[in-house]
């Protein structure tokens, strides 16, 4: 298409050189014709402002402006200077005699709005509006000024992002009367600034465009040509007066012609919807200005009257006419109005933009306007940018109105709307752009979009200029039809781009307010645009609902707005089979809770901010990612596996070795380990007893702090005595016979274990059912005596009684308890011989423990892999008996019984033994003890390092004051079976710096089920630390959470996108081999490659004991060969995986170090389209998604993501988390997911390692037993 000419400006004999000049004139000739008359809240005209009022009143506001402010004897203001008006929509006299007073003075007018709190939607942007305007001044009315909120001087406050203003009121008695010599200069129409309008960008952005003097009179000319407009003519402006179509045909044009306005207030509107058409009525208007919704509102209202008549009407002005909607409300109202009057031509739809001001208008018949046109367009079509002429019965099609002509004196060209502003062809849909004298000049102060916009130059598709003008983009799509009448089709701002198409927010709006809207959507308040997700554009629909819609109302109207395909619904014929596009996501709100713009409009920028921090607070929520989201990685295809030998030739081409690491080896030590002479434990403890009998072995500590038991060697020997004889004789058990200790924490549980060694039978230590819980934990303890065949149940009185008690009966059938004994209370009994077991390979205790994955096994530790590991321990910790130790963990299964039962009785060393429950009434006990007893080497868990950083973390001054001090502290381990948790072990270290912890103090052990102590990391202490050989610190390395999911460990830098942070879980303990395996091939990995830990060492357990014999199914966990090289060696697979890296640090030995990371275990991963997740990856996302997730754990049901939220916060930010859940997984893991459950926080199961039990959590969910607050299907 070619460039289109609008019919030339015509020439009139005494068209005024200025807009002033025009003022001038009618306020001296015609002072007493009317010029506005403002109507209160019921209707009345309360005030008519006549030519000769505005005249002098302007007059006296410019020479009060210029000559009566000052500041410092120096006047406020000069010519030229911005200056702020903040007029309420119900003022328009007032606004009047500000702005022409400002012009007559001058100064450059920037009408805003008037802010009403310190938050209003988008007020921060006009602030910087004002601010890069160099605003200093704001103009406003008394009663306006004294609702705005005062500080406590009683000035107004100064809202955020806004400049200090001082506020002037421009009441008749603050102004002064000018003096008989002084006169405004009323210059002609030039190329300076007249005013500044604001407008807000789809991103939420204020700008301010600039009018110049020339634009706005040659805009007034254009219009009054167009419109035909007379003098002493009639109008009823229902618009907003300050910007746009309002003020330029309410306030500049009307004075230009020396017309009457009738101003209908907002606030009228809303009380009384006809209002304005009683005014056209009453007033003979012969001109409307008017928008679609005034129409809409008026037609709902209508009924009541039936004495109006607007056959005085010859134009009913359309505004927003470019707005897909506007069709249905002009149609719909000449339906009802033609009978009262109102002629079909009369209605004359317009476009306009903020930087063309008028683009097009209808002219009516008379003033030589062609017939009116509609087309009715193909939305797919239009949604690739075409047109496409199509039936009007479908569904899938948009129907619009023309919008006239264009504007007279303007030239007119439609361009691409992305790039160079090439020319479209005819049946191509882009950017209208405009030439004319009467458009924006720049926008203030932005010099690179003013150049873009402004001063674009359209070309042919061979690159030539059409004009050598510059034309203004108007940010409006559309296109020239036949008669040369342009058409409409969306704004630039309202674009959305899905999956290489584009689509209009109004138009997906009509389409859903076709959805019966007047049964449901809420004044018909919907807003619609669109977040970015995973590289492309999602549509978000929020609507507001009407206060008396039932839940069944909004889920049946949302599933008709939504073709939720899964669902049988009515389905949603709607937005997308009309426009082939899925809505990502669609929010109710209740009404009138939506950010409002100044007249009552959504502010769309704003919603769609408060929806991407979680704060719009939606009342009903639906996702559709399943159906809207199409752009996802293919799902990965497992290629046929290579075989280990290949893996193996591979890995010797490409230089790597294979991934195998040891610890020192425990034959080459050199150390006075006295108790090494002993096979057995019992026989250590023994022998402690004679030699060092009043050495302290163990203290234990209560929530006070203060010691609430001891033991020494031979303390404890004699108890572990008295035990046995209690065994044999009460109890009457027989060597082998298996024995459940069920202890709180402390002294009696370890003197009971020795005690079943002394009588040869084989202890389990149970942790004890809790007395407010009785229903969910007794059954757990139950099941262990059952399962481990326990012969007998060692107790104190107070838990006997309530494993027998009424309450325990609701829980578990106490009557098939195996006989209890309560160890209170034993006679003291010498025993007559210590049980010696004939051989090391002897069954010495079982460690049963729960998994996170909810599996209860118990597993065998013989009496040589016993003391193998306390010896392993020994030589890694340096532990002598001259040494104390402090332990906050719990003492029943792993290396946390290890260290609280078995390790001190073998190296000598005090133990002090902190209950991490204690820790529920004093969050600072353990470190309180750490510092009080000058400890060098502490071990905690996470549960307990989680505690005190949430505990402590505003407390630290306070426990300076009380004299705690960590500097004592060399090596603080935290046990544990999982990947470290490198954030809190980080957040531990920083918070408690302040007290004197070494920021390297704090490192991580590794352990599982078939060998609990496979890495400890100690610092540099004791010899080893004088002959500097303790080896290095734990290393961390980034690697590509994208490449983890293929099984592969691909390292990138610190801060690379994708990347997750490991951290090496400590250093190798002696005796112990480390290998890496294929999953599948069970064949070697080369160094860095991912696999499963696979261990050997001395200290190995030697297998699962189970009730039902389920060996078969784990059978090669302890006894597993590799497929390919060295197939002699018996391994344990730990069921974990991780790789082997070598460093380039060297060893104690002078080798160079090995270290190993642990990336989680197997049983937990979820295998999601092809791929291998970890789910505390998933889970740290959702935490980070927002403030009010206390916690969170993902598990899979029937190949959906389930997320279960803990909610901190109120529970209306509760359906806030859905979309941000959903977004933040679908970005950072190309995950889509299922469901979202938001629950309170301690909903989450965690075990006693800190460890989120996750199967618990899903069967609890399958069960509908977490009482959520609420749960979200997504489509």
């Amino acid at each position: 298409m070619n460039v289109l000419k609008g019919e030339t400006l015509g020439v009139v004999t005494n068209w005024p050189p200025s807009l002033l000049a025009a003022l001038q004139r009618w306020g001296t000739t015609q002072p007493k014709a009317p010029c506005l008359t403002a109507l209160d809240t019921t209707g009345k005209a309360i005030y008519t402002l006549t030519y000769g009022k505005l005249w002098s009143r302007s007059l006296k506001l410019a020479y009060t402006l210029l000559n009566k402010l000052t500041t410092k004897n120096e006047p406020l203001l000069k010519p030229g200077d911005r200056v702020a008006l903040v007029f309420p929509n119900s003022d328009p006299v007032m606004f009047m005699v500000a702005f022409y007073g400002c012009l007559l003075a001058e100064l450059i007018p920037v009408p805003i709005e008037v802010p009403l709190t310190r938050k209003d939607a988008g007020s921060q942007q006009i602030g910087f509006l004002l601010g890069s305007c160099g605003v200093t001044l704001a103009l406003t009315t008394d009663a306006c000024q004294k609702g705005l909120p005062k500080a406590q001087t009683g000035e107004v406050v100064t809202f955020k992002g806004w400049p200090r203003l001082i506020w002037f009121v421009i009441d008749g008695k603050h102004l002064a009367k000018p003096t008989k010599d002084w006169h405004p200069q009323v210059r002609d129409a030039s190329a300076e600034i007249a005013y500044i309008e604001y407008k807000t960008s789809k991103e939420g952005s204020t700008v301010g465009i600039t009018i110049s003097h020339a634009s706005m009179l040659a805009h007034c000319h254009a219009l009054t040509q167009a419109c035909g407009y007379s003098e002493a003519e009639t109008l009823t402006n229902v618009l907003d007066f300050k910007r746009d179509a309002g003020l330029w045909h309410g306030v500049l044009t009307s004075v230009m012609n020396r017309m009457h306005v009738i101003s209908i207030p907002y606030a009228l509107m809303k009380v009384n919807p006809l209002s304005w058409i009683q005014k056209v009525c009453s007033y003979k208007a012969r001109v409307a200005v008017v928008k679609s919704r005034d129409m809409h509102w008026s037609l709902l209202a209508q009924r009541d009257q039936r004495d109006v008549s607007l056959s005085s009407l010859r134009m009913l002005i359309v505004a927003d006419g470019a707005n897909p909607w506007s069709i249905s409300s002009c149609d719909a109202f000449l339906n009802v109005f033609q009978s009262r009057g109102l002629r079909p031509e009369v209605i004359c739809p317009c476009a306009s933009s903020s930087e063309a001001l008028t683009v097009a208008i209808r002219r009516p018949p008379e003033l030589g306007g062609p017939p009116p046109g509609k087309a009715v367009l193909s939305m797919n079509c239009l949604s690739f940018g075409v047109i496409r002429v199509d039936t009007e019965e479908k569904l899938s099609v948009l129907t619009v109105q023309d919008v006239g002509q264009i504007m007279p004196g303007a030239n007119v060209c439609v361009v691409k709307v992305d790039g160079t502003p090439y020319l479209c062809k005819a049946d191509e849909v882009g950017e209208i752009c405009v030439n004319s004298g009467a458009t924006g000049m720049a926008y203030f102060g932005l010099l690179g979009i003013t150049k873009n916009v402004f001063e674009a130059i359209p070309v042919t598709a061979a690159g030539v200029p059409v004009s050598d003008q510059p034309f203004t983009r108007t940010g409006l799509l559309g296109f020239v039809g036949p008669d040369y009448l342009v058409f409409v089709v969306g704004k630039l701002d309202g674009l959305m781009t899905v999956s290489g198409r584009r689509h209009n927010a109004d138009d997906v709006v009509a389409t859903a307010l076709a959805v019966e809207p007047m049964k449901f959507v809420y004044r018909g308040r919907i807003a619609v645009f669109s977040v970015t997700v995973l590289h492309d554009d999602r549509i978000v629909l929020v609507a507001e609902q009407r206060p008396d819609a039932s839940e069944e109302d909004s889920f049946q109207w949302m599933s008709r707005v939504l073709q939720v395909v899964s669902l049988s619904f009515l389905s949603f014929q709607a937005i997308d089979s009309i426009h082939q596009v899925g809505v990502y996501c669609l929010a109710l709100v209740p009404a009138n809770t939506l950010p409002k713009a100044p007249l009552g409009g959504i502010h769309i920028s704003e919603t769609k901010q408060r929806f991407l921090e979680g704060a719009l607070h939606p009342c009903n929520v639906l996702m559709c990612p399943h159906t809207c989201v199409t752009n996802l990685p293919k799902p990965r295809q497992k290629q046929p596996d290579v075989g280990p030998a290949s893996m193996i030739v591979g890995n010797l081409v490409a230089g790597k070795r294979i991934a195998q690491a040891s610890g020192r080896d425990v034959t080459q030590l050199e150390d006075n380990d006295q108790a090494r002479k002993f096979l057995y434990l019992a026989d250590v403890l023994q022998w402690r007893a004679q030699t060092t009998p009043d050495h302290p072995l163990f203290l234990l500590l209560n929530s006070k702090g203060t010691v609430a038991s001891t033991a020494s060697c031979i303390q404890l020997h004699k108890r572990a005595e008295r035990v046995a004889v209690a065994l044999m004789e009460k109890g009457r058990l027989n060597v082998g016979d298996h024995v459940a200790l069920v202890y709180p924490p402390g002294v009696d549980l370890i003197a009971t274990f020795y005690g079943c060694l002394y009588a040869g039978c084989i202890p389990i230590t149970v942790r004890p059912p809790h007395p407010q819980n009785l229903a969910t934990t007794l059954p757990t303890v139950k099941m262990i005596v059952e399962v481990s065949k326990s012969a007998c149940i060692l107790t104190t009185q107070a838990i006997m009684k309530l494993l027998k008690s009424k309450e325990a009966a609701t829980a578990v059938d106490i009557k098939t308890w195996p006989t209890i004994l309560d160890t209170d209370d034993m006679p003291k009994k010498k025993l007559a011989s210590i049980f010696r077991p004939t051989s090391p390979d002897m069954l010495a205790y079982l460690d049963f423990s729960v998994s996170t994955t909810g599996i209860l096994a118990g597993v065998k530790m013989s009496h040589a892999a016993t003391s193998a590991l306390c010896r392993s321990i020994k030589l890694q910790c340096e532990l002598y008996p001259s040494r104390q130790i402090a332990i906050c963990l719990d003492p029943y299964c792993g290396l946390g019984f290890a260290l609280w039962c078995l390790c001190s009785v073998y190296s000598g060393h005090q133990s002090i033994l902190v209950p991490p429950l204690e820790l529920e009434s004093n969050v600072s006990l353990w470190l309180s003890a750490v510092s009080q007893y000058k400890v060098r080497v502490t071990f905690c868990s996470y549960s307990v390092m989680e505690m005190c950083t949430k505990g402590l973390g505003t407390q630290t001054d306070i426990l300076r004051m009380k004299g705690v001090n960590l500097s004592c502290v060399r090596t603080c381990m935290v046990v544990a079976e999982e990947r470290p948790r490198i954030t809190l072990t980080q957040s531990f270290s920083k918070l408690f710096k302040d007290l004197g912890l070494s920021a390297r103090a704090v490192s991580t052990t590794f352990g599982c089920r078939v060998n609990v102590a496979i890495c400890l990391q100690p610092n540099r202490l004791g010899k080893l630390a004088e002959q500097g050989t303790a080896g290095p610190d734990p290393t961390t390395v980034y690697v590509d959470m994208r490449a983890l999911r293929h099984d592969r460990v691909r390292l990138v830098e610190r801060g690379s996108p994708h990347s997750l942070p490991l951290m090496e879980s400590g250093k190798i303990l002696p005796g112990v081999k480390v290998i890496i395996a294929h999953t599948e091939t069970k064949g070697p990995l080369g160094d860095s490659h991912l696999g499963e830990i696979w261990v050997s060492s001395p200290h190995n357990a030697t297998g699962y004991y189970t009730v039902y014999g389920e060996e078969a199914l784990h059978a090669d966990h302890f006894t597993a060969h590799l497929s390919f090289g060295d197939t002699q060696t018996i391994w344990a697979r730990t069921g974990y995986l991780g790789f082997l890296r070598r460093t380039e640090l060297t060893d104690a030995s002078g080798e160079r170090h090995d270290a190993l990371y642990v990336v989680g275990s197997l049983d937990e991963t979820l295998e999601l389209r092809g791929m291998r997740y970890h789910p505390i990856d998933i889970e740290t996302s959702v935490i980070r998604a927002h403030k009010s997730i206390a916690e969170c754990a993902v598990f899979t049901w029937t190949n959906l993501l389930v997320v279960v939220v803990e909610l901190e916060g109120s529970e209306q930010e509760a359906l806030d988390l859905v979309a941000l859940v959903t977004n933040v997984v679908l970005e950072e893991h190309y995950l889509i997911v299922g469901v979202v459950v938001i629950v309170d926080p301690g909903v989450i199961p965690i075990n006693s390692r800190g460890e989120k039990q996750r199967m618990h959590l899903r069967d609890g969910f399958l069960a509908d037993q977490l009482d959520p607050i609420y749960v979200a299907y997504n489509m």
